[in-house]
């Protein structure tokens, strides 16, 4: 099936009161594992790169390896630019085509988020590419960059919401990037407050390391699209590193390629259930 947008997907997961799992891919073999993990449930599927990522190998190539595979899936699958960290990367993924777009100019004033996020929501809209932006900084660290710890406001959601047009908002309600050095404290009430003003789907970050009972009270109030990124960098790389400390002899990519895929097809495969869209592809 040919790239689709995040809009639709996004939209029903509302409706239907679920969400859906977006995952962050670093090469060809997490592009596979993903959309063969959802392809075997049944699942919409984002796909995600962040600037890094993107800096590593190109817009071009994870396009390419991400089209390629899911021409081939019979599910609808999304390539999204996560924390999209200025106009000119998001307007490069909207030109290479990338099938959704995040802007986070959540580190800016709240003015001068609004500036951005409207900015590139209007460059957009030209294309019908659906865009995400951020209000509140999630903890921990995004590629290069720490976070500070400021949770959402709601009013400010809804203002920002209004004023930018974004087509999802990602919240802070006290996740963090990375891995957890100890069990958060997710404000779900602040969640469920925001989700009463503001009527585009809701997006969490930072969910690699919550329970499934966190993430799912997450979904009852209101988040539509689950980032996880941190755990499958992790079960890629204890496939490999298995793989070549049973046997010192292995030198074929190919064949530690394989085990990794498998870790991280087992972890996606994990969280789609707990997202609730198996079977709604």
């Amino acid at each position: 099936m040919a790239l689709v947008t995040s809009k639709t997907m996004l939209e029903e997961a509302q409706r239907g009161g679920y969400a859906v799992g977006a995952f962050n891919v670093e090469n060809m073999e997490m592009v596979m594992a993903v959309i063969d993990a959802a392809t075997e449930l049944n699942a919409p599927v984002i796909l995600q790169t962040t600037p890094s990522t993107v800096k590593y190998a190109g817009l071009e190539l994870y396009l390419a390896n991400v089209r390629a595979v899911a021409e081939r899936a019979p599910i609808p699958v999304a390539l999204h630019l996560d924390h999209g960290n200025c106009f000119e990367l998001a307007m490069a993924a909207l030109r290479t085509g990338y099938t959704s777009v995040m802007i986070d100019g959540s580190r800016e004033a709240f003015e001068d988020n609004i500036t951005l996020t409207r900015s590139v929501v209007r460059a957009a809209a030209g294309m019908g590419i659906p865009v995400e932006g951020e209000l509140g900084t999630v903890g921990g660290k995004e590629d290069d960059m720490e976070a500070g710890d400021g949770c959402t406001l709601p009013e400010e959601a809804a203002a920002f919401a209004e004023r930018t047009g974004v087509s999802s908002l990602a919240v802070a309600i006290g996740t963090a990037h990375g891995v957890y050095k100890s069990t958060p404290k997710l404000d779900v009430e602040r969640l469920a407050a925001i989700r009463k003003v503001v009527s585009v789907p809701l997006v969490l970050h930072g969910a690699s390391g919550l329970s499934d009972e966190s993430i799912r009270a997450c979904i009852a109030r209101g988040i539509c699209k689950v980032n996880f990124a941190t755990e499958l960098r992790i079960a890629y790389t204890k496939g490999v590193r298995e793989t070549l400390a049973a046997d010192a002899e292995v030198f074929d990519p190919k064949f530690y390629g394989k085990a990794a895929q498998a870790c991280v097809r087992e972890v996606v495969k994990s969280r789609i259930k707990v997202c609730g869209c198996s079977g709604k592809a």
